[in-house]
């Protein structure tokens, strides 16, 4: 007879927690099964006399203890056979087994069985099993776990066998609990990114597992995945790979000639050296023929850095090389570097169209944590190469950045010295280079240091007042290495030919203090010594009738010196009106003005220039000969001392408005407040030194946001005061009295953008960069997509699987009942009217967006229109369908320099991510 517990405890088994009344009979049981497992223990004769004592003279000294009283024997003297040398059987249980069940626990003791019955839970060391019903079988040794059915005829609870970090979810399953070896029926494993559906598999042990006819997929659905790979035979190592013989894949059960005789999954939670396989195609836009295209190897150097070696290959010759590394050191710095070279072959060799040409590019980006050292900071950020890399490359990552005119550099340390004063240097390297001239700039290296503001007469408590108090003075130190060079000569030595050096020392002085309560004046006076190791010599030479300049090395300085003033003050202005109104929509307008007035004064330094003779061609008069002036410092890159004294009254003003409305929500208690302008500034200046056009053309500038703030506007214009004559030059004549108005509109400009998206009607518009736009900006491309987007469907980097998706709600199988979209715009227009042109000199409207069709398609575009040149500028279609483990891209450039198309299907898992197939079309040389 079995014991039953009721049915709503938990039964937990120890020997100890046992009730008296049922001592005995599992005193039995133990036993039993103690006899059974020891079969081999016989019973011991009786003796049949008492032995009698036998006194024996022993040598050994024998201490006593004095606080037990117990004889203390050495131990080099103890009998070494008073030790048995045959070892104890080692006992069936080593650990402590735990189970319990929901409804009963029964123990039988004829079949030597313990059966748990609704949710049942054994813990044995490592391993656990959850069951529908579990059964131990002592006897065996054996621990048989299976589903229950319910009244409605379902076969739920079914087991789930878990050891360390492997879990098998199957139908039913044998363990033996003495060689740990298991028979699963019907399992699913999860092994990596996938899962493996077995009908049968055999556990040799917790590392080892062999399958037969398994079902290996990455897709979520594991009752009726969309695909796998049938393995006839398999072997297992969780956690560490998967060996498998003759496999094939099944799309939805159909079989498919996809096929391969053995293969191997590397199943490791770390991240691993492996192969990169290519995508395949052919080139028909320039003959290049077939290729293979971002193939190499990714080692796995580390935890800290890694390295991916990339390539492509064209049947004509051409070949491009890629090297990539991403480098981290938790609290410390992170950073990643590009290297990128390709060798382009046109057409074939002897025909008139063949060209050879190679281009590289350069990317670094380095950011240190701001924890790792707060006095010193090392950073970079560069992107330089050849300035028609991202014209010519034929590698489609880089369609967006195409566009891009500039290209830029900078790599900078600086360290800071606490102290009193405190001192700051830092060494930067910068370089600028224009895609279009070819003509590069570069520092190599500029060094900066300063002094912090010294108040030397500055109370040591309390804050500094007045004019005196609030003297201070810097001390700051900025030397250049400057290059000037070209393309075709970067990185050889001749673009050091033209290098200048120099180094410019200032010490500004300045105080500042208040005014008649409500006037904040500002005095200042800069002194500046310019050192310089490039100047120059020019003369006039009589036999070629033309100026020589020559360039001359050595060092030489000048220092120059200015004084300035300034005063300004706010006004606050309040239209309110709630006085004439009891509840206006719009209940007052505040509005902020900053006027300033200041006043420079710059010496003429003429010391420092020098002058040479001109003679006309025939020389017979004194009126034939003039005099040229000109200064040796003119190759100075800080500038040349001022020639002409000027004394200069500068007038600006800067506006603000703002609103106070009502709040459309009733519950609000306070107004909302809007911005009408966020700014509004005239700015111009009179110098009292000029001979004439003293005043200088005022500029005026704006800027605002509308539509919640997704609408930003700024604008700007020049007018000028003064005429032009009839060779459009300015003259000392104002505009109005020349028959004109007060001003004359030289340039204008207005650039607006809108960004607008369906998260903006719910209530979280946040816009998140992914890796895609994040590729664009590292090769100095645009922070949205409206030149189209870096795209490389098989690098899973550059998807969108990253972007997280609204959760709350599942989506509807047949419908789409919330419908995602974005929309992006930015308008520019530029006038120009400086002389008389009266031109619009750009005008452009570009454009892109995304939309969510259904849950599983969307589409997107980007494009722009050129007003001015009357056509469309770079335009890609963009079409993307989630195919649950798969998904297919389509990208299409249907016109202009750039026409090509790239199509893509392939598994969405890292795993097999390179099971795909990748077809495009290369855009068209171009001559």
């Amino acid at each position: 007879m079995g014991i039953q517990k009721p049915s709503h405890t938990l039964a937990k088994i120890h020997l100890k927690a046992l009730h008296t009344k049922s001592f005995n009979i599992l005193f039995t049981l133990s036993f039993t099964v103690f006899i059974n497992m020891f079969c081999f223990a016989q019973e011991l004769p009786k003796p049949k006399d008492p032995i009698k004592p036998e006194l024996i003279t022993d040598s050994t000294v024998v201490k006593t203890d004095s606080l037990i009283g117990l004889p203390i024997i050495p131990f080099k003297e103890i009998d070494s056979t008073s030790k048995d040398s045959v070892a104890n059987k080692k006992e069936f249980l080593t650990d402590i087994v735990k189970y319990k069940a929901k409804d009963y626990v029964s123990l039988n003791q004829r079949l030597q069985q313990t059966k748990l019955y609704n949710e049942a839970d054994v813990k044995y060391g490592d391993m656990t099993i959850t069951a529908g019903i579990i059964i131990i079988d002592h006897n065996k040794d054996l621990v048989y776990a299976r589903g229950i059915v319910d009244t409605a005829g379902v076969y739920t609870q079914s087991p789930v066998f878990t050891q360390g970090s492997s879990v098998v979810e199957p139908d039913s399953l044998i363990f033996n609990t003495v060689s740990k070896k298991a028979l699963i029926y019907n399992s699913k494993s999860k092994q990596g990114e996938g899962t493996i559906i077995s009908e049968v598999s055999k556990r040799e042990n917790d590392s080892v597992i062999f399958v037969k006819n398994a079902k290996f997929t990455t897709s979520e659905n594991l009752d009726d995945p969309e695909y796998y790979f049938l393995m006839r035979r398999a072997k297992i190592v969780p956690g560490k790979k998967v060996v498998t013989g003759l496999a094939n894949m099944f799309i939805y059960d159909v079989p498919t000639p996809i096929g391969i005789p053995f293969a191997y999954f590397p199943m490791s939670d770390k991240h691993t050296s492996g192969i990169i396989f290519p995508s395949f195609g052919e080139d028909n836009g320039n003959d290049r023929g077939y290729f293979l295209q971002n193939g190499g190897y990714y080692f796995a150097i580390s935890d800290h850095i890694d390295l991916a070696v990339l390539g492509d290959y064209y049947t004509n010759g051409s070949y491009g090389l890629r090297f990539e590394t991403n480098y981290a050191t938790r609290y410390r710095f992170n950073g990643n570097l590009s290297l990128r070279y390709e060798n382009l072959i046109n057409s074939e060799r002897g025909f008139p169209d063949f060209s050879k040409s190679t281009i590289y590019n350069v990317r670094w980006s380095h950011s240190q944590d701001a924890k790792a050292n707060p006095s010193s900071r090392f950073s970079a950020s560069v992107n330089l190469g050849s300035s028609t890399y991202f014209r010519q490359s034929i590698n489609q990552l880089n369609l967006s950045n195409s566009q891009n005119n500039t290209l830029a550099s900078s790599i900078s340390y600086s360290k800071t010295f606490q102290g009193e004063p405190q001192t700051n240097m830092s060494v930067t390297a910068t370089h600028s280079q224009n895609t279009n001239t070819e003509v590069i700039n570069m520092t190599l290296p500029t060094i900066q240091g300063s002094v912090s503001r010294v108040f030397p007469f500055a109370p040591k408590v309390g804050s500094k007042k007045g004019i005196i108090q609030n003297i201070n003075f810097q001390y700051n130190i900025r030397a250049e290495n400057r290059i000037l060079t070209t393309d075709s000569l970067f990185f050889k030595k001749e673009m050091f030919d033209e290098a200048k050096i120099g180094a410019l020392h200032s010490i500004p002085i300045s105080t500042n203090f208040k005014v008649f309560k409500y006037f904040s004046m500002s005095a200042s006076a800069n002194f500046e010594e310019n050192w310089t190791y490039n100047t120059i010599n020019r003369f006039y030479d009589e036999e070629t009738e033309t100026i020589i300049t020559e360039d001359l090395k050595g060092f030489d300085r000048f220092y120059t010196y200015n004084f300035s003033t300034s005063i300004g003050t706010t006004i606050y202005g309040l239209f309110d009106f709630e006085k004439k109104d009891k509840d206006p929509k719009i209940q007052a307008i505040r509005h902020v003005i900053r006027p300033s007035i200041s006043y420079n004064i710059n010496p003429a330094f003429d010391q420092y220039y020098d002058s040479f003779e001109i003679i006309d061609a025939d020389g017979t008069t004194t009126d034939d000969v003039r005099r040229e002036e000109y200064t040796r410092f003119q190759g100075s890159i800080f500038g040349t001392p001022n020639q002409n004294f000027s004394s200069s009254l500068g007038i600006s003003v800067g506006n603000n408005f703002e609103a106070k409305v009502r709040d459309n929500d009733s519950t609000a208690t306070e107004p909302k407040k809007i911005k009408l302008l966020n700014n509004l500034n005239f700015a111009t200046s009179y110098n009292f030194a000029a001979d004439s056009l003293r005043w200088s053309p005022m500029r005026v500038s704006g800027g605002t946001t509308i539509l919640n703030d997704k609408m930003s506007i700024n604008f700007g214009a020049t007018l000028d005061p003064y005429a032009l004559d009839n060779n459009n030059r300015r003259v000392n004549q104002y505009n109005i009295d020349n028959g004109g108005s007060l001003f004359r509109l030289t340039t204008a400009n207005i650039n607006m953008s809108y960004t607008l998206s369906s998260k903006a009607f719910e209530g979280s518009d946040n816009q998140q960069d992914d890796a895609a736009i994040q590729e664009s900006i590292r090769s100095g491309g645009r922070a949205d997509d409206l030149f189209g987007r870096p795209e490389d469907f098989a690098d899973k980097r550059l998807t969108d699987d990253n972007k997280k998706k609204d959760k709350d709600k599942e989506p509807s199988e047949l419908f789409n009942y919330k419908i995602p979209w974005s929309l992006r715009l930015a308008y520019a227009v530029n006038y120009s009217n400086s002389t008389r042109q009266n031109e619009i000199s750009s005008h452009s409207l570009m454009f892109s967006g995304d939309v969510e069709l259904s849950p599983r398609w969307s589409v997107g575009a980007s494009s722009g229109y050129d007003f001015s040149n009357q056509g469309f500028t770079l335009t890609q279609f963009r079409f993307e369908r989630d195919l649950l483990s798969w998904r297919l891209n389509f990208s299409w450039v249907p016109f202009g320099t750039y026409n090509s198309w790239n199509f893509f299907v392939g598994i969405k898992s890292n795993l097999l991510k390179d099971l795909k197939y990748d077809k495009r079309r290369q855009r068209d040389q171009q001559l």
